[in-house]
């Protein structure tokens, strides 16, 4: 049996589940897209979509709980960028989960594989 899948950044399974929840909404998703590879300024951000600014700025506290998004402040405004480190660790947690999925599905295979040549010794027997 495997460990235990390892999730964002290293820390502890409420991380990675805060991470995935955070990305389940679409809205959230495309946030991420928008500071991936600029800063951007709350007002900017909000200004992207057709809904209030307490919205955006309730998404943006959220992906940054999840360790998402850092935020710096310039005077009076905030400033978001996407957190490398918190993105590439879901990336990391969802290729653990992935590379379970294609373990468990080599080992079927071979499994069936298995089941296959002794059908056809049986009958050749």
């Amino acid at each position: 049996m495997r460990e235990r899948l390892r999730d964002p950044a290293g820390g502890n399974e409420q991380e990675a589940d805060a991470a995935l929840r955070a990305i389940a909404e679409p809205r959230r998703r495309a946030i991420l897209r928008l500071v991936a590879d600029d800063e951007l300024a709350a007002g900017e951000i909000a200004a992207a979509f057709d809904i209030t600014r307490t919205a955006v700025s309730q998404h943006l506290t959220v992906l940054k709980n999840a360790g998402l998004l850092s935020e710096r402040r310039d005077g009076t405004r905030r400033l978001y960028r996407a957190r490398a480190e918190g993105l590439a660790g879901l990336r990391e947690f969802l290729d653990d989960m992935w590379f379970g999925a294609l373990d468990t599905a080599r080992r079927i295979a071979e499994d069936g594989q298995g089941v296959a040549d002794d059908d056809q010794a049986a009958s050749a027997g």
